[in-house]
């Protein structure tokens, strides 16, 4: 280091010593700043000591509430929680004193993953983590609010006492004076799933107000997974309601919420097979609805949340009726007990809580596949077998139409040595217009159409969307074996490890893969029917890319199927393995020589009467037609 930088280094350490010192404060600005910090100290100490206050403040008025006598909520302040079980062939239920609510449901005839019955929910399940907030909350309860003169009536923490309890039915009693109370009165009716709730008040005009015509209900559900596949489950586990115009539901996916500006008649948790509905015999208004998605590994699907109101008379001369359904998502059973709730007259339209997709979908599933199922389970086979006679029976329903779209397309086959010509005449790109319209006539005076072959793809769709809806939805094939698969409403993995991997999962089915191998040969066989249309280089190789993309598409039905139901893949493998048999069979079956000679004899036969082709083929002659006049008058005019 030379002279220059250690005088250098000297003069900025006398700047730094010379800038700490001036800039020091005085003792009178030291005074300041402690008196300052002194000051912030005693105003932090000071709230602390007023939230200790206002906490000592609000407990000791919650314990002046206990002891005071003359409090209305005096006695349903104090006692102990027990719990009356009410029980039929079907279902149970456990209805706890603490806020008189139906704590627990369990159905005797279904059984869960691990053999046991289902339970749809109970206290156990009081205090989980929920997936948006990190905060505990209860769920699993049902309670009333109502405004009072005096004190709000809020049943979450009040005691009610059983009266008059059975095997079927019991009285829970909140009690405000030994002639004041409100009774709510459950009884589960024999042989079914459903519980009627009716509650009444005796002698409380003096507890509420005259302006008191409705209260407020808020039901909290946390839904278990009942079932293997959490994935697919979640697409079919859903908050559902019903106003008087439709039956919609929130998002089934992800997180959402929604307020119903119009009254509605029932709410439902809903998992893939089972539910809860809660179901109001003079609607709900002011109807919010929530419901949160949870992740896989906890044990649960969903938490839904409905906070509604509901007609209240205080003066007991009108009781507020309701009525809950926890059972399967069976359609029959379902329409049972709609008309047990609602009765001839009110069609609460429970069954379509069973979703069969769009209308014409709907149809086809509501009034030919169930009761083509139906027919089939009622004589007692396994559900493999069901699946196999019903994939057989609709081939055979739709077999006509397929033969007449393989003989159109055999024809326009046969006919390939007269396009060849028609290609060889117009080799040039300018007459692809009249080499096009050429190509069309020769299929009018030969009796063949290019549109033959879609009918039976327009037919076999909507029973290909109606199977994808219906399967998943079939109660009867939950927990049914079939060959290698365990149960044929969910997944069948056959390979499975621990760790998730996208897009694939954590499995491979069988069934799915099987699926998809002959979706690859029916392509091949599909493609071979198909016949050459000449035309362009550039056609030719948007055909060829059409071509490579159908034989993509079965491998994105696999990672799109793997965690679908086994009984689905199955029904779809079946069904598209017949078709190939099919192709094969007519393939051998249609000689395209006999049929061309059929072709020309219908030319001979046809070729003075111009008016003996198809409506499809004369009218898109005429649109050529007056395409190609309005070309050449388009090129007259360019040429002026």
């Amino acid at each position: 280091m030379d002279k220059n930088n250690l005088i250098g280094f000297g003069l900025i350490g006398l700047v730094l010593v010379s800038f700490i010192y001036f800039n020091q404060p005085d003792p009178q600005q030291i005074e300041a700043q402690k008196r300052y910090q002194d000051s912030i100290a005693a105003v932090i100490e000071q709230q602390e000591a007023e939230a200790r206050a206002l906490i000592e403040k609000q407990a000791q008025e919650i314990k002046a509430l206990g002891a005071d006598s003359t409090s209305i909520l005096f006695n349903a302040l104090n006692g102990e929680e027990s719990f009356v079980t009410l029980a039929n062939e079907k279902l149970s239920i456990r209805i706890s004193t603490l806020g008189g609510r139906i704590c627990s449901a369990t159905l005797a005839d279904y059984n869960n993953q691990e053999g046991q019955p289902v339970t749809l929910f109970s206290e156990e399940d009081n205090i989980v983590r929920n997936a948006r907030r990190s905060d505990d909350k209860i769920y699993n309860q049902l309670y009333f609010t109502i405004d009072g003169k005096e004190e709000n009536i809020d049943t979450r923490k009040l005691y009610f006492t059983p009266v008059n309890a059975t095997d079927n039915s019991v009285v829970m009693r909140l009690s405000f004076a030994a002639d004041k109370y409100i009774d709510l009165t459950y009884r589960l009716l024999p042989d079914s799933y459903v519980v009627d709730l009716s509650i009444e008040a005796h002698n409380t005009e003096n507890i509420f107000s005259a302006s008191t015509k409705q209260m407020n209900i808020v039901w909290e559900q946390i839904l278990r997974q009942q079932e293997k596949g959490f994935t697919f489950e979640q697409q079919y586990t859903s908050l559902t309601y019903k106003t008087e115009e439709d039956i919609d539901h929130l998002n089934e996916r992800s997180d959402d919420s929604e307020k119903i500006k119009e009254p509605v008649d029932w709410v439902a948790f809903k998992n893939q097979f089972f539910s809860c509905i809660m179901v109001g015999k003079n609607k709900f208004d002011d109807v919010v609805l929530e419901s949160d998605t949870l992740h896989e590994g906890k044990g649960y699907m969903k938490t839904c949340i409905a906070d509604m109101s509901t007609p209240f008379d205080p003066t007991g001369k009108v009781a507020t009726d309701l009525s809950f359904y926890f059972g399967p998502n069976k359609f029959s059973v379902l329409k049972e007990s709609n008309e047990l709730i609602g009765g001839e007259d009110n069609d609460l339209q429970l069954q379509r809580l069973i979703y069969f997709g769009w209308p014409i979908v709907r149809w086809i599933n509501r009034f030919f596949i169930m009761y083509l199922f139906d027919w089939l389970t009622g004589w007692g086979m396994s559900m493999g077998l069901v699946l196999l006679l019903l994939t057989l029976i609709v081939k055979a329903i739709v077999y006509p139409f397929t033969y007449k779209s393989y003989v159109s397309s055999a024809k326009m086959r046969a006919l390939k040595p007269y396009i060849d010509e028609i290609n060889a005449k117009y080799p040039k790109q300018e007459d692809a217009m009249r080499k096009q319209q050429e190509i069309m006539m020769l299929y009018s005076k030969y009796g063949a159409s290019p549109m033959g072959g879609c009918l039976p793809m327009l037919i076999q769709m909507p029973i290909f969307i109606a199977m994808f809806n219906f399967v998943p939805n079939a109660i009867e094939l939950r927990q049914q074996s079939f060959l290698w698969a365990n149960d044929l409403s969910t997944y069948d993995a056959v390979i499975s490890w621990g760790t998730s991997i996208w897009p694939i999962g954590n499995h491979i089915s069988l069934f799915c893969l099987l699926f998809c191998l002959v979706q690859i040969a029916n392509t091949y066989y599909t493609s071979k029917m198909q016949p050459n249309m000449g035309g362009s280089p550039e056609q030719a190789q948007q055909m060829k890319i059409m071509r490579w993309m159908m034989y993509f598409m079965p491998i994105m039905f696999f990672f799109i199927f793997n965690d679908y139901s086994a009984g689905l893949n199955y029904y779809y493998f079946l069904s598209t393995l017949i078709s190939v048999g099919i192709f094969i069979y007519l393939r051998y079956k249609v000689d395209e020589n006999e049929l061309l000679k059929k072709m020309e004899a219908y030319y001979e036969k046809n070729k003075n009467n111009p008016t003996k082709r198809t409506n499809f083929m004369a009218n898109l002659e005429a649109m050529q037609k007056e395409l190609e006049r309005r070309n050449e008058e388009l090129k007259r005019n360019n040429n002026k």
